[in-house]
């Protein structure tokens, strides 16, 4: 078949060239790359790609042998960069890439399209030509209630996971399972585990796998480890079906180095800064974008839109924000340009956030924006409209590290420390937060959740149920890494399963337990979610007893008979007749203890009501006298008569 080209059609009409200049383009994915279509009654793919810098564009693939110079694309007559035509009996799934030469030097690259829906498998990197219509999505109800999930008062219980590692096939190679096979294993597990939303760590295509898909040569292309694209919206679609939402992280901080991909595309630093000082990342040995310069805005724009519209996203996890945020991110003096105002921060990058979540939000306001941000940017999760970087959600990395610091210490020595427990309380409302015990926790010789807590092998449960408890009653949405749940011993490995055999000891198997009684106790009770990120949703009782590791707070809902009670004893010793003040009077019942035997502990608490009496304490009227399981956390809940 003779698969002739013409230059007659293109899918770019004035606006659209004029919108990408600004940086404006918010659906470039609708115009640029391959697209399957139907010209004078001939079928075949229009190809469109960005390289204002090049001599020549070509595209190359099975269809032509890989020749690379029987189909030149053409350069648009405008200003754009833009090289496009229309290229007869091109078929569905057909392999390609661009051949550039540039203006400079004749440096030739051949690149993988950079709005190519699908790829070839790693460690192959042609593009594909790939339809992504035809999926018949089945998640209408979902996708018209899901405001209600992913609203601020919403109870947000997110289990984060890395696809290649969850669960493999062990007696098959160890290899990955697929889409289709995860949306048959994961969904049942989120159910049972009773999880409001799962997080995929990057699953856009990337070259090296042990990156773990922080590493993107490809930002509107799924990676074809997995399955191919329908394959993942079926599983999204099913998650859907099932109640379950989905986040997927995204990296617009950085990308790989790997040649045939946006890396000096054209010959020339088009997707990126120039100068090494800009745009090289020391710390991940990646590259940085160029957010100043607009074309690669109205890029990264579409591509957060992108996973949205076609894949039904329900929220974006942007990594790394602090790096974008600061020009100075992991380097010395000397080795980074000030702004022009002669300060450190990235006006660039923080104009392109902006943009990003005005965008985003504006086209789908009932998904999530959640920034990944270790530092204290001011008003991250704060409107644009009034300075903020407009993010739904931000991180709470200094929980993170202060809880698992003071977890980590003997009870003997955590009175020196009490600090690290109260002090996230401070801060806990000046943005709309996450509490993460992320990934990042458990790789790089950190060692395993389960393995940073101190003592023989039952008080290293004891301590990690505790923490798992308290950080369920702490204000703010929350997230563990998967592994967390049925407490690992070893450090996440992404190239293998997780240890689902450990589940046969009891101690690991009660753990999960916990965990979905508590992620259902947290979705039930109003008091620990609904003023998650308002100061009327949390009141101390008492912050102050450092001496005995005791800390205890009231979750509060907008009724009285709704509030929750929890009281964290640190302490390897029983408080036994332990006395705290309670607003009101009345009866007082235990409705979660983490040293339940029904999780392997120890089984000490409160069976029956705690009446309070009419004696001041904490500065309030009344006050009970309950017991205190040592490493425990319980929770309790005022009787009210029907």
């Amino acid at each position: 078949m003779t698969h002739s080209i013409s230059y007659d059609v293109s899918h770019l009409s004035e606006l659209d060239i004029y919108l990408f200049k600004q940086g404006n383009h918010t659906k470039l994915y609708e115009k640029f790359g391959s697209h399957m279509m139907t010209h004078k009654g001939k079928e075949g793919v229009y190809f469109a790609v960005w390289a204002p810098n090049a001599k020549s564009v070509s595209v190359r693939g099975d269809f032509n042998d890989y020749n690379t110079l029987s189909h030149p694309l053409k350069l648009r007559e405008d200003d754009s960069g833009v090289w496009e035509g229309f290229i007869v009996g091109v078929a569905h799934g057909i392999t390609y890439k661009y051949h550039i030469v540039s203006q400079f030097h004749n440096i030739v690259h051949d690149k993988s399209d950079p709005f190519a829906f699908f790829s070839e498998k790693p460690s192959k990197s042609a593009s594909r030509i790939w339809s992504l219509e035809g999926y018949d999505w089945q998640d209408k109800n979902w996708m018209q209630e899901r405001h209600k999930a992913n609203a601020h008062d919403a109870p947000v219980s997110v289990y984060e996971m890395h696809f290649g590692s969850w669960k493999r096939k062990v007696e098959e190679d160890n290899r990955f399972l697929t889409y289709l096979e995860m949306a048959d294993e994961l969904v049942v597990y989120l159910k049972q585990m009773n999880y409001t939303h799962v997080e995929f760590l990057p699953l856009t295509e990337y070259p090296f796998y042990g990156s773990w898909g922080y590493q993107v040569v490809s930002y509107f292309a799924v990676t074809a480890r997995f399955g191919e694209p329908q394959d993942l919206m079926f599983l999204i679609d099913k998650l859907h079906q099932n109640g379950i939402g989905v986040i997927m992280d995204w990296v617009p901080s950085h990308f790989a180095v790997d040649m045939h991909g946006l890396i000096n595309f054209d010959g020339t630093a088009l997707y990126e800064h120039e100068d090494p000082k800009q745009g090289f990342h020391p710390e991940w040995g990646s590259i940085i974008f160029n957010y100043g310069r607009n074309e690669v805005q109205s890029f990264l724009i579409s591509s957060a839109m992108f996973w949205l519209d076609k894949y039904h996203i329900d929220g974006i996890r942007v990594d790394a924000v602090a790096s974008m945020l600061y020009l100075n991110y992991a380097r010395e003096e000397g080795e980074w340009i000030p702004n022009e105002y002669g300060g450190n921060e990235n006006i660039e990058a923080v104009n392109f956030l902006r943009k990003l979540n005005t965008s985003v939000y504006g086209e789908f306001s009932d998904i999530m924006m959640i920034a990944e941000e270790s530092t204290a940017w001011p008003m991250v999760t704060r409107p644009t409209s009034v300075g903020g970087l407009g993010f739904g959600f931000k991180w709470n990395m200094g929980w993170m590290h202060d809880s698992l610091k003071y977890m980590s210490y003997d009870p003997i020595y955590r009175q020196h420390h009490h600090h690290q427990l109260t002090f996230s309380l401070w801060y806990a409302f000046d943005e709309q937060f996450m509490l993460p015990l992320s990934h990042d926790e458990v790789v790089h010789m950190k060692g395993s959740l389960i393995n940073k807590m101190p003592g023989d092998n039952k008080q290293k449960f004891a301590n990690l149920r505790a923490m798992y408890a308290y950080m369920m009653a702490h204000p703010g949405k929350k997230l563990l890494f998967m592994g967390g749940e049925i407490a690992q011993y070893a450090e996440w490995n992404f190239e293998r399963s997780l240890d689902w055999h450990l589940l046969e000891n009891p101690l690991h198997a009660k753990l999960q337990k916990m965990l979905s009684d508590l992620n259902l106790i947290y979705r039930k009770e109003r008091g620990l979610h609904l003023y998650d990120e308002k100061k009327e949703g949390f009141e101390w009782i008492d912050d102050g007893d450092y001496q005995h590791n005791c800390i205890s707070f009231i979750r509060k809902s907008d009724k009285e008979d709704e509030n929750i009670y929890v009281f964290c004893n640190f302490a390897d010793e029983i408080r036994e007749s332990y006395k705290v003040g309670v607003p009101y009077e009345g009866e007082y019942v235990e409705i979660f203890n983490s040293q339940s035997e029904y999780y392997e502990g120890c089984n000490i608490g409160n069976s029956g009501p705690l009446k309070a009496v009419e004696e001041t304490m904490h500065g309030r009227d009344y006050s009970i006298c309950l017991t205190l399981p040592p490493l425990g956390v319980i929770y309790l809940k005022r009787a009210v008569e029907k």
